[in-house]
């Protein structure tokens, strides 16, 4: 993967000032990404919770913690792409496994190198904290998100589980990469 981010982009740590954007831009890709792979419902409420989400954000990263938050931007746009990863917070979690909790880009902007350059700072920065294996959760009928992640050279394991929203039950799958490969 290449790690250089485009031209104009830049990756920065997140900050509190960032949560409004990082919130609202999360609930655009929530909507552009499972639109028809979880109920319209369903997204109707992360769009109307947007407010009270970015307050979670913003206590969260005022508690400080674990989860490395993210951002990407870009002269003109601005915020225009999000990742959070950080240890594997499960019991029991295998030593040196991380998450990849989540990695967003601005609809408007798939297609551009952001979120290649954010998926390349996850990488690095996993590396460098000596997460052997980052692992991420992905929507079954996400095909477009899972070949981002297969090109990114996570691969499924073959673990599946649902999570339900609004009385759906919605598959995900589970992906794995150690930090070094490819």
């Amino acid at each position: 993967m290449d790690h250089t981010a485009p031209p104009g982009v830049r990756i920065r740590n997140m900050t509190a000032d960032d949560c409004a954007a990082v919130t609202l831009l999360r609930a655009r890709g929530w909507r552009a990404a499972y639109t028809g792979l979880v109920p319209e419902t369903y997204l109707d409420a992360v769009e109307r919770d947007v407010a009270e989400d970015a307050e979670r954000r913003r206590a969260s990263l005022a508690r400080g913690g674990p989860l490395v938050n993210l951002v990407a931007e870009r002269p003109g746009p601005g915020l225009i792409g999000w990742a959070c990863y950080g240890p594997l917070l499960r019991s029991p979690a295998p030593p040196g496994r991380g998450e990849l909790y989540a990695l967003y880009v601005a609809p408007e902007q798939i297609g551009t190198g952001a979120g290649r350059a954010l998926m390349a700072e996850v990488l690095a920065r996993a590396a460098a904290e000596e997460l052997r294996e980052l692992e991420l959760w992905v929507l079954k009928g996400n095909v477009r998100a899972r070949r981002f992640y297969e090109r990114a050279g996570f691969g499924a394991d073959g673990t599946e589980e649902s999570f339900e929203a609004d009385g759906a039950q919605v598959p995900e799958v589970r992906y794995v990469r150690a930090p070094g490969d490819r």
